[in-house]
């Protein structure tokens, strides 16, 4: 791990990333194998089911995958799987060989050639374009994500909500059906203190149904009994007539980008926070989702981490009051990213921590929350991305739904993985005829800095999944070398 010096190096240069990096040993549970415990209505999936999603043809899952790309993915993936090469570049990156010149344009040149053409699409939608073209010779769809997250003012708001529009555009010069998200981040839209004061009132009306905000719009339940409540101690204050207004800004700017994907026919995935902010995102979210759809197809999607222990309540009250409402609800289902941040505040404040108790639990609640969304799909209503480099949650969770008669191409269930890596995962499931996006961010090479440090501390603890594609990847190799000369 990189010493103390270098993580406060980071903190300051970088503090989203660091509060990232904080929980990224966390990521480790999205390898690890576990069975899902499909417990409603089916009788478990037996281990020859797991064939549906065939990962041993390794010259099937890369016949598609150019020699050199393999090579230098199989480079990529080797070097990050380093730890001394690892911190050596988080070092090189947040030292002060960054402020000379001709040393910054070297670095910024190899990190470029490396890992950014490896987990990053490309710095412009040009570029962008391009990757998108290529994934989608795969059989692959994109998911758009621009690197732009929290900011404090509306200038700042209004320049993102400018790039996210271009990037919705962008996808009407795209293939159809090319790009399946674009992705937002409520952060970049709407002022950080704000969102932290909405989800302040929001959690405070969930204890007390007296108080009222005027300013809410119709949403979906968006607190649960066991959500987290300590990060609103006292009453707070109302909001001010300029938070009031801004809030209504930062409101206008998600319809307009949800305007925009009913316009080019592509859907709006929101990102989660941490549980500071979450209660206001999703509120955005739930919102937006009310407003926007397109006759039973949900336009916005909401995020789910599972790692917290009130995921499955909340995903279940939200899902049950869109049925109520005839609104068509979708969201994406993950692990999550917080872990560290958030147990220790928690343990600060001396209160319990949202985060599951174990990685046995959490697995536990991804698998009954993907188990209740098939269930619901299966029953005609609801959308699910099932966001996971686990192999075994991914073969398993394709064959249940096999076995509850979904269709590998239905519109409301898709797989999802991060762009390089886990491409067997990816690429299996694909040839098994399910649908499948990578998550493409993009972005200049020094702006996205920040999530390439993330990729390469969070593979330490994909070892698992990069272990596969590794392997994979060198017998791929080696079959062509050894066709080559005989």
């Amino acid at each position: 791990m990189a010493n103390r010096s270098v993580y406060a190096k980071l903190m300051h240069s970088h503090p989203y990333f660091f509060r990232r990096l904080s929980s990224a040993s966390f990521s480790s549970i999205a390898a690890s194998p576990s069975p899902l415990n499909f417990k409603e209505k089916t009788e478990p999936t037996t281990i020859a089911d797991k064939s549906i999603v065939n990962l041993d043809d390794f010259k099937g899952l890369f016949s598609s995958v150019p020699t050199s790309k393999l090579i230098k993915s199989s480079i990529n993936l080797h070097l990050t799987a380093i730890e001394p090469v690892v911190d050596m570049g988080m070092w090189v990156v947040n030292s002060r060989l960054m402020e000379t010149p001709l040393l910054r344009e070297i670095i910024l040149g190899v990190i470029k050639s490396t890992v950014y053409e490896h987990f990053c699409a490309g710095k412009d939608l040009k570029e962008v374009g391009t990757s998108v073209n290529k994934l989608y010779d795969h059989g692959l769809k994109a998911m758009l994500d621009y690197g732009l997250e929290h900011v404090n003012d509306n200038e700042s708001c209004d320049r993102n909500f400018n790039e996210f529009m271009q990037t919705i555009e962008s996808t009407k010069f795209l293939p159809p059906s090319s790009v399946s998200f674009v992705v937002v981040k409520i952060t970049a839209i709407c002022p950080l203190s704000l969102l932290r004061r909405v989800s302040d009132l929001l959690r405070w009306q969930y204890k007390d149904k007296s108080l009222h905000l005027p300013w809410k719009l119709k949403t979906f339940p968006i607190l649960s009994d066991c959500s987290p409540f300590y990060h609103s101690p006292n009453r707070p204050e109302p909001l001010t007539q300029e938070e009031e207004n801004n809030l209504h800004l930062s409101h206008q700017r998600l319809t307009k980008l949800c305007e925009k994907c009913v316009e080019t026919n592509v859907s709006l995935l929101i990102d989660a926070e941490d549980t500071s902010l979450q209660p206001a995102i999703d509120y955005f979210g739930y919102t937006a989702s009310i407003m926007y759809h397109k006759d039973d197809e949900p336009i916005v999607f909401g995020t789910i981490q599972a790692y917290l222990k009130d995921a499955k309540e909340r995903l279940v009250n939200a899902k049950k009051a869109a049925d109520k409402m005839g609104v068509p609800v979708g969201f994406k289902l993950v692990r999550g990213a917080y872990m560290s941040s958030e147990r220790q505040l928690a343990s600060s404040l001396g209160v319990k921590s949202p985060i599951q108790d174990s990685i046995q639990e959490t697995h536990r609640c991804y698998n009954d929350c993907a188990a209740f969304m098939l269930h619901e799909i299966a029953n005609g209503s609801g959308s699910i991305i099932l966001a996971t480099h686990n192999v075994e949650s991914g073969k398993l969770a394709a064959s249940k739904a096999i076995d509850l008669g979904i269709a590998k191409d239905n519109q409301n269930l898709q797989f999802a993985q991060l762009y390089g890596m886990s491409e067997a995962l990816s690429l299996g499931l694909v040839n098994a005829g399910f649908r499948v996006s990578k998550y493409l961010p993009f972005g200049p090479v020094d702006q996205i800095i920040p999530y390439l440090l993330r990729r390469a501390e969070e593979n330490r603890g994909l070892l698992s999944a990069s272990s596969l594609d590794r392997h994979l990847m060198k017998k791929e190799l080696m079959r062509r070398l050894t066709s080559s000369i005989t």
